[in-house]
């Protein structure tokens, strides 16, 4: 093999304005440089307990259980369902995104009789139609994201969650890109298992699951007449691991940890109603932006999340293009879209650290300095100026707390 001589890691600076990864709080990039300790050391169970309770907070919950499964985002969506579901178990899904679609799929691989409740992309999951699936043949759970990054919609979740409390269901929620970006309620939407990330709105890198789950939870998984098809993903040996009894199940990623506890410190500090009208201000000016320069939103705007936004490509308009240019000329990434609707639409997220005024408006100009190139006329500062426009009349009106 010839020679080859490796230059140090230099990667690009970008702006990162997909669907995540977002640009981590520099804070949360401090923590990761931090000294290693051992895994049972005090000073790092004590880190472990302090996570456990910023999580709880950050969820809005009072369970027992609340710590991180090490991993990305999808760990802990697979660790819950793994660590609930036997095969022939019923397991109703509503599937509003391309992550309905990994619920499903998810599912079927431990062995579950799939009912997916699948509507139109674009559109929330009405509550009436789960209702009547778990009124007419019942199921052990119902699988259901918040806000699908895919789509840019919020599901409505508290009239499902009395209904799966009815029907003595369990309601596994799918949280990874709701949590510190918008409202999300454990508790008092009756959610038995809620799973996140730290990867988007709470500001940090990919690496971590956070979780939650409740009594009823944790009473099915010792319910179960077999153990679960995994070790790694097993919520009852990780409850250990995270609980007093500290069970040595696998070596945590110690800087991960603390990336993950800053993260949550951070969301704690500026307090999470907070930081759900940060957001909403941010993505709101972003969205004024885009429609003063001629440009349209996808999805039911009754149910837009407030932290990623979904473009309409104009006709004739170079979907793929555009992000390429905004990346090498600009630094900037947003994302292209999946299935269906590739090469339809562009995602804009302003998530975590990146949900500022500023962000929204550098992304506008970018984008009135690139679509004419691709054969969109935009009327130069029409979009910057309208976002400051709606900026200032938000803070001059701003919500009641």
């Amino acid at each position: 093999m010839a020679d080859r001589r490796f230059l140090d890691l230099n990667p690009p600076t970008r702006l990162l304005l997909g669907s995540g990864p977002s640009n981590p709080e520099p804070r949360v990039l401090r923590a990761l440089g931090m000294p290693l300790i051992g895994q049972f050391d005090p000073a790092f169970t004590a880190i472990m307990d302090e996570v456990s309770e910023l999580s709880r907070r950050a969820f809005r919950t009072e369970n027992r259980r609340a710590f991180p499964v090490s991993g990305s985002s999808r760990s802990g969506l697979e660790a819950a369902l793994a660590s609930l579901i036997e095969p022939g178990d019923r397991v109703i899904v509503g599937n509003f995104g391309r992550f309905g679609d990994l619920f499903c799929d998810i599912a079927r691989r431990y062995g579950a009789e799939v009912d997916d409740v699948a509507v139109e992309w674009g559109q929330i999951v009405e509550p009436d139609q789960i209702v009547r699936r778990l009124r007419d043949r019942g199921a052990k759970i119902v699988a259901i994201v918040h806000a699908d990054t895919s789509t840019g919609i919020v599901q409505p979740l508290a009239e499902i969650g009395a209904a799966c409390r009815e029907h003595d269901a369990l309601l596994v929620v799918d949280a990874v890109l709701s949590l510190g970006g918008c409202q999300v309620e454990t508790d008092a939407w009756d959610v038995d298992v809620s799973i996140s990330g730290l990867q988007k709105c709470l500001g940090g890198p990919s690496g971590m699951a956070p979780l939650t789950y409740n009594a009823r939870a944790e009473a099915a998984m010792h319910a179960r007449r077999a153990t679960p098809a995994t070790n790694y993903l097993d919520l009852l040996q990780l409850q250990a691991y995270w609980g007093p009894d500290r069970l040595n199940h696998h070596t945590a990623p110690t800087s991960m940890v603390y990336a993950l506890r800053e993260a949550l410190r951070i969301v704690d500090e500026e307090g999470l109603e907070a930081r759900w009208e940060r957001h909403r201000q941010a993505n709101d000016a972003l969205v004024a932006g885009l429609e003063a320069m001629g440009l349209s939103l996808f999805g039911d705007r009754a149910h837009k999340a407030p932290m990623i936004t979904l473009v309409t490509v104009p006709g004739g308009v170079d979907e793929a293009g555009v992000r390429r240019q905004l990346l090498e000329e600009h630094g900037i990434e947003i994302m292209a879209a999946f299935g269906a609707l590739n090469g339809k639409v562009w995602r804009i997220g302003l998530m975590g650290y990146n949900a500022r005024l500023q962000n929204a408006i550098t992304v506008l100009a970018a984008l009135e300095h690139v679509l004419p190139a691709h054969g969109f006329a935009v009327a130069p500062g029409e979009g910057v100026k309208a976002a400051r426009a709606y900026a200032q009349q938000a803070l001059a009106s701003p919500s009641p707390a």
